[in-house]
């Protein structure tokens, strides 16, 4: 036997590492779970108010949850019997392979909402005990109350994709060989996949519908701030925080999460040592994740949006290095004991710069997003000569980012190839996702803080309280760019490791995917046109969501008095005038209307892009094969990524650029106004449609790697009779999507439409 030859591996040495880490997070979730109890709420300070109002944020996330996983179950126990059925007439493995498919899907489905629903309850519960560690203590006990409910979130994330990725291979396995189990186990991650879909979508209208409602009527018309307890919105507005960037962005990452290991073990399927690789080092970024959750904390001191951003980002990023780090060196120790020298060299440089690309695209994010920087001043100046100017800067802004995002990317993936072929982009795209547990953990502990704020202004506590949640809050606004910076580098690279899989299950000839071919170039204009299609969907969505509740806002302002016959409008006049208004006389809104129309208007209006999404792939499978498809998926993520990285960060900087007037004091002048109109624009850009892309590009790819066994070696039209079922499918849908309205422009019959959401909503 040779020096370097390293023998089969039994399925302990996968399952010891992978379960081991997963259960040992699942653990580390516990103990952070405690330790949020043990700060103290409302009650404990003496202001109890704080904890009606946490609890009317969290009773509105949690029922958006129940009625949004609702909706998902149906979808997935419809979609798993069309998978038993296709697989079933189709064996890939054996004769079962139709129920393992679609147990797998539904595996995948229910661990991906699992983590999204603890995820909420502990976001939600830490909030107000973020605003009362503000209240007694400095602003490191804010920052590690918000930072421990975000890595619940990332490790809860972490154990789940690890674990149950882990136990489905092992059960598949036991059926035939590690390339059999790989196939049927690209099931999980269609599973996460379509959660992910429901999950983004569906949250990113509900956050967007109601902030943009909530800051047009609330700081342009009305001009109070932007959590004022008058405004009927402002509950919806702090639920969607919760619902978009804790619940969506979890779901995201959890997809290319199990993605990524999915694609790089396919692709490795050959190579024992190459199939245990990603589920090793995941296990050993998880614990290196552990590790740098305790160096997160800072020494600043609260001095609201007059803090310096580069110092108080240095709080979380060497919790960061110091896990990248470990891992790193991890890493080095596992391909030395996996492979022969200079393999093994290779595939460590391809996680390397999986690691270092995903670091790279984030502060290239940082830098265009964050108000410490000349991109954002740029767009503030721009209010000078009104609202126009700050969207046309905000848009070049965001173009231009497009350029050193997708630098480092095409650089990463050439070096990647270059070194290990396929295999290397997909075992780069596992590198840049390795210390997900912490990443997240920065993202999910924005909405913490963001609710914390706006709890700490809806209650009206002390200035200094209100200092220290704005400075967590505008790190917050930073890791959530950051973020999602992050999460469309990986989506990239995930997709791209899983187009590669599909490019082997396929097993087309050699010269068959040529680029000038009519069929493969048809598909890549179809696949390019895809991400346009559903960002217009789902910024469409919001707008009409938007004026649906902004509707009920103006109505509100006029018509809810109270016993006295005082308006809420009145009241809201008497307030901004500095008046002190005596309990008896001040108005509440009916905030409960606002939250159900929010919840109802983004279930409905997240099915047209759902459906899309999914139908789309297995349509030009079947109907024209797998080289159209092929020229599909390779459209979808060139036009998907550089569209996402657009609006994510044109979004970002819209939205930086209104804080930094914030920040100079001059939020209610004209400059601060147009900005906040900018930002209203951006909302859907950063928080719906660009988001949404990466799921878009990463469903597209593993819904043709999950059907791949059903085109393998399969000419052009030959499948033609089921893709012209899907395709009648599809059109059938559209027609039903149309007349419920869910496909519609949304301007003529917004009243009527509104008004009859609102009672459906409210159970009327």
């Amino acid at each position: 036997m040779d020096a370097y030859e390293v023998p089969p591996l039994a399925p302990s040495q996968i399952a010891l590492p992978a379960l081991g880490a997963s259960g040992l997070c699942l653990l580390f979730v516990r103990s952070l779970w405690r330790r949020l109890a043990q700060h103290a709420t409302g009650k404990r300070i003496g202001v109890p108010q704080l904890d009606a109002l946490a609890a009317q944020i969290k009773s509105g996330a949690m029922a958006f949850l129940q009625e949004e996983y609702l909706q998902m179950s149906r979808f997935v126990v419809l979609l798993s019997a069309v998978l038993c059925v296709l697989f079933s007439l189709n064996p890939v493995v054996g004769t079962f392979d139709g129920p393992l498919v679609a147990a797998a899907f539904m595996s995948g489905a229910a661990l991906s909402a699992l983590a999204g629903w603890v995820g909420m309850l502990v976001a939600t519960d830490a909030n107000v005990r973020t605003t009362v560690a503000c209240a007694v203590g400095n602003l490191n006990n804010g920052l590690q109350v918000a930072f421990t409910a975000g890595s619940v979130m990332g490790f809860v994330v972490v154990s789940l994709g690890l674990g149950g990725l882990t136990l489905c291979f092992l059960v598949l396995r036991l059926v035939g060989s590690d390339a059999g189990a790989l196939q049927l186990l690209s099931g999980f991650s269609f599973g996460a996949s379509t959660a992910a879909l429901f999950a983004r979508v569906a949250g990113g209208i509900y956050t967007k519908a109601a902030d943009v409602a909530a800051d047009l009527v609330g700081k342009v018309e009305a001009d109070i701030d932007e959590d004022d307890p008058h405004n009927p919105a402002v509950i919806a507005d702090n639920v969607g925080d919760n619902v978009g960037d804790v619940a969506g962005m979890g779901a995201d990452l959890f997809e290319s999460y199990v993605g990524s290991v999915l694609a790089a073990a396919a692709l490795g399927a050959s190579n024992p040592s190459k199939v245990a690789l990603p589920f090793v080092l995941s296990a050993a970024g998880a614990l290196c994740s552990m590790a740098g959750f305790s160096l997160v904390s800072t020494k600043q001191e609260g001095s609201g949006w007059n803090v310096h951003l580069g110092s108080l980002m240095w709080a979380m990023e060497k919790g960061f290095y110091a896990a990248g780090l470990a891992f790193t060196v991890c890493a080095a120790a596992i391909c030395s004991h996996f492979f022969e020298p200079q393999e093994g060299r290779c595939i460590f440089a391809c996680i390397v710069i999986g690691l270092v690309a995903g670091i790279a695209v984030g502060k290239t994010t940082e830098y265009f997003t964050s108000f410490d920087h000349s991109p954002v001043i740029s767009i503030k100046d721009q209010g000078h000569t009104g609202p126009a100017t700050v969207i046309i800067q905000g848009l070049s802004v965001g173009m231009f980012s497009t350029v050193p995002c997708s630098a480092i990317l095409a650089v990463s993936i050439l070096f990647c190839s270059w070194l290990s072929g396929g295999y290397g982009i997909a075992i780069a795209s596992v590198g840049m996702l390795s210390t997900l547990g912490i990443t997240l953990a920065s993202d999910a502990y924005g909405p913490v803080a963001d609710n914390a704020g706006g709890l700490a202004e809806l209650a009206n506590l002390d200035a200094a309280v209100r200092r220290k949640t704005d400075s967590l809050d505008a790190l917050g606004n930073t890791t959530a760019a950051v973020g999602k910076g992050f999460a469309i580098g990986s989506a990239v690279l995930t997709s791209l490791s899983l187009l590669a899989a599909f490019k082997d299950q396929v097993m087309l000839p050699e010269g068959a995917f040529d680029v000038c071919d009519p069929v493969v170039l048809a598909g890549v204009l179809l696949g390019g046109m895809l991400p346009y299609l559903f960002a217009a969907l789902t910024m469409l969505s919001v707008g009409k969501a938007a004026g649906a509740i902004i509707r009920e806002v103006r109505r509100q302002f006029r018509e809810v008095v109270n016993a006295k016959g005082i308006t809420l409008m009145t009241a809201i006049r008497r307030a901004s005038a500095g008046e002190t208004i005596p309990p008896e006389e001040d108005v509440a809104p009916d905030s409960d209307r606002c939250v159900a129309l929010a919840t109802k208007a983004a279930i409905q209006e997240m099915l047209a892009p759902a459906m899309f999404a999914i139908l789309a792939p297995l349509t030009i499978g079947f109907l024209v094969g797998p080289r159209c498809l092929m020229g599909a998926l390779a459209g979808s993520i060139v036009s998907g990524c550089v569209l996402a990285i657009a609006m994510a960060n044109a979004g970002g900087a819209w939205d930086n650029a209104k804080k930094l007037c914030e920040k100079l004091g001059i939020k209610k002048e004209a400059i601060g106004k147009a900005c906040v109109v900018a930002d209203t624009v951006g909302d859907p850009f950063k928080d719906t449609s660009g988001p949404a892309l990466n799921i878009l590009i990463k469903l597209m790819a593993i819904t043709a790697l999950t059907i791949s066994p059903l085109l393998r070696s399969r000419a052009d039209w030959e499948t033609w009779r089921t893709g012209v079922l899907l395709l009648s499918t599809t059109a059938s849908v559209t027609l039903a999507l149309i007349r419920r309205g869910a496909l519609s422009w949304g301007v003529a019959e917004g009243c009527s439409k509104s008004e009859s959401l609102l009672k459906f909503a409210m159970g009327g």
